[in-house]
C-alpha cells in the first residue's frame, strides 16, 4: 500500500468514525459538527484520489471552525450532554489522536514530495487537519470545564468561565 493509498484509507476511516459519533450523540449541535467533519474527511479522500489519478483538483479550505462556534453557545446543553454520557471525552480524545496521526502523515508526505504542487497539497492537508485537531482540543476543554462545573456545583463551589 502506498502512502497515498494509506492516506485515503485513513480519511475514509475518519469519515466513518465521525458518522458513528454523530449517530451516538443526542446533542444536535455536536451531531452537526460530526457530520461536517465526516464530509470534510470524505472531501480529503476525494482530493487524494484525484491527486493519485493525476486529475485536476481544487484546494478548498475548511468551513468547520466558523460553523462550530455556535455549538458552544448553549453551555448548559453541553453540561447536560456530558453528564449523561461520561464516555464522550474518550471519543473526542480518540478523534484528537486520529487528527494528530493525519497531521504527522501529511507532514511526512509533504517533506518527501517531488514537486511544488505536491508540497502545496500536503501542506494544505496539514492545515486542514490542524483545524480539526484544534477544534477537538477546544471541545475537550469544554467537556472538562463542563464536568468540573457540574462537580463543583454539587458542592457549591464553582468557577465562572
Amino acid at each position: 500500500m502506498t502512502a497515498v493509498e494509506f492516506a485515503i484509507k485513513m480519511e475514509l476511516d475518519g469519515e466513518k468514525y465521525y458518522l458513528e459519533q454523530a449517530a451516538k450523540t443526542e446533542h444536535s449541535g455536536l451531531r452537526a459538527v460530526f457530520h461536517l467533519l465526516a464530509a470534510e474527511e470524505r472531501a480529503h479522500a476525494d482530493l487524494l484520489e484525484r491527486y493519485q489519478a493525476k486529475k485536476e483538483y481544487e484546494l478548498q479550505g475548511s468551513t468547520v471552525p466558523e460553523r462550530v462556534k455556535g455549538v458552544f453557545a448553549q453551555e448548559e446543553d453541553l453540561r447536560v450532554e456530558f453528564k449523561a454520557r461520561p464516555d464522550v471525552i474518550d471519543a473526542y480524545k480518540l478523534a484528537l489522536a486520529k487528527e494528530k496521526e493525519s497531521i504527522d502523515l501529511y507532514e511526512k508526505m509533504g517533506a518527501e514530495a517531488d514537486s511544488a504542487g505536491e508540497k502545496r497539497l500536503f501542506e494544505f492537508l496539514v492545515e486542514q487537519e490542524k483545524l480539526h485537531y484544534n477544534m477537538f482540543q477546544d471541545l475537550i476543554e469544554h467537556v472538562i470545564k463542563a464536568e468540573q462545573w457540574v462537580e463543583s456545583a454539587e458542592f457549591g463551589l464553582r468557577e465562572d468561565y
